[in-house]
Formats: C-alpha cells, structure tokens, sequence
C-alpha cells in the first residue's frame, strides 16, 4: 500500500483522476486527516517499480498544473526584482515561450535549451524522492525536494528577461522612428516593395530603384541618429523617402523585415499577394 498525502483538493483530484486512467481497478482511499492534510491510500497491482515511476509521472503533471506558474511569478518577484503586473506577464509568456520553443530566441541561448525540461527533470526529482518509501508527502518535496528545478529556472527566467529587454529596446527603437516619420514633411506619395532576401523598391512608374539611388537618398537625412547605416539597404530607404503610401508584395506578411516595416508606418502600408505586383521584372534583378 502506498501512502500519499496533499494539501490541495485541486490537486488531488488532478491526481487521482489521472490515476484512474492507469488502473480503472485501483483501490484508492481518501481522507482528511488534521496534521498533514489529505491522505490516499493507494492499492495496485501493476509491478511497484512501474507503479512509482507512473506516480512521479502524476505528480510531475499536477505541479506542473497548479504550481509552476506561481514559481515562475514569485522567480521573477522575488529573484529579478520585477514588480509591475504587465513586466511580470509579459516575462511569464516569453519563458512559456522558450520553454515550448515557440520563441525565437538567439542560437546561443536555444543551445542552453533543454527541450525535456521541466517535465522530465520533474520526474527525475519526484522519482527520487518517493522511490524508497511507502509514505509520500508531496508538499515536502514541493517545498525541499526540487532545488535543482527551481534553479534551472531562473537560469530560464533569466533568458527570458533577456529577451523582454530586446523587445523593449526594439520597441523604442519602433516608436523614435515613428515619430521621427510623424513629423518629416511627405516625401514620394506611394513606393512599392517586393519582398526578398533584400527589399526591392519601385516609383509609381515602375522604376526599380537601384543600390546607388537608394544610398544617394539616404544620404540627406541622419539615420546615424536612430544607429541605421548606408549599409541597411531595408528599413533605411523608407526612413529616407517618408513616403505617403507603403505597398509590399510578397508571400509572407510575418516575415521580420516586413513586420517591421507595418509596425513604423502602420496604416500607411499595404500588404498584397506577389501576383498583384503591378511591374513587369526583369530576370536578371
């Protein structure tokens, strides 16, 4: 029989529902006892060592469930020293992100990424805590067995903040353009844009503007100010021309330059399909 005490209705239930799905035949009691809280006890017939590797499965998955955002917050609270609601939000959805790998963080920072953590590393902990005895409390090892977690996550946390800051920076960087654009006299009323691994720039009658044109335009205004360069050959141009209208064409309205392009001049660009690309273009450009 095994013995497994928790604090939390929610979590009990979590646990003993998942347990179900293991053994529909378990023997499971439950009751309330003062001192310790909630007490199961547990009856299977599946072999001990798979029944206490399945059991630091569960408990891996219930605190995930109902403890690991708390961590994350207190982390940064209390670690980084964050205490505005939107930061700490902000900073919890980026290391979901990184955790889930649906963040694009730098290939450096994606090499220091284990992508089994934290489940498997949660298993690991709950497994040696509970593999040589018959009686489980599982806040204690909450509370005193998961170290090892909790400092691999602030290593997270802090990846994380890292990139909060270069979302802020980037930001600045998006509204210093947009106001700068805001109040520079129009330039060309429309320029069209063909997407690529470099932009390609048209005037209204077509004219594909080369490398030299597109420098001899950035040369009259002081990109030197918002840390742009002759060498940008992207965002640069479009700074420089302040036109009234922004059309790009392409395939893929998320790519990077593109979004970056929507975020300064917002509701002056307009994103259609390669196929309404108005100008014919030669094969050679």
């Amino acid at each position: 029989m095994l013995r497994v005490y928790f604090e939390s209705e929610k979590e009990v239930l979590m646990f003993c529902e998942k347990l179900f799905y293991l053994d529909k035949n378990i023997e499971l009691h439950w009751k309330h006892q003062k001192e310790w809280g909630i007490l199961l006890q547990i009856e299977s017939e599946i072999q001990d060592s798979d029944f206490i590797e399945f059991i630091a499965k569960l408990m891996a998955e219930v605190f995930i469930a109902h403890r690991f955002g708390t961590i994350v917050k207190n982390i940064i609270k209390k670690n980084y020293y964050f205490s505005d609601c939107e930061e700490i939000k902000r900073i919890h959805e980026i290391t979901n992100g990184i955790l889930s790998g649906n963040n694009a963080v730098s290939l450096l920072q994606t090499e220091r990424i284990k992508r089994d953590f934290p489940e498997n590393l949660l298993e690991n902990l709950f497994l040696n805590n509970i593999k040589n005895t018959n009686t489980i409390h599982y806040d204690s090892i909450v509370k005193f067995g998961l170290k090892e977690f909790r400092d691999e996550m602030i290593n997270y946390i802090g990846l994380a903040i890292d990139e909060y800051k270069r979302e802020e920076e980037h930001q600045e960087f998006i509204n210093s353009l947009r106001t700068y654009i805001s109040k520079k006299d129009p330039g060309i009323p429309v320029i069209h844009i063909l997407q690529g691994s470099t932009f390609s720039f048209f005037l209204e009658d077509g004219k594909n503007l080369s490398k030299v044109d597109l420098q001899a335009l950035m040369q009259k205004e002081p990109l030197y100010l918002f840390g742009l360069d002759e060498s940008e050959l992207n965002l640069s141009p479009l700074i420089a021309m302040a036109p009234e209208k922004v059309k790009i064409y392409g395939d893929d309205p998320a790519e990077p330059k593109t979004l970056t392009v929507i975020n300064v001049f917002q509701e002056k660009v307009e994103f259609q399909s390669t196929r309404e690309f108005p100008f014919y273009i030669h094969k050679n450009q």
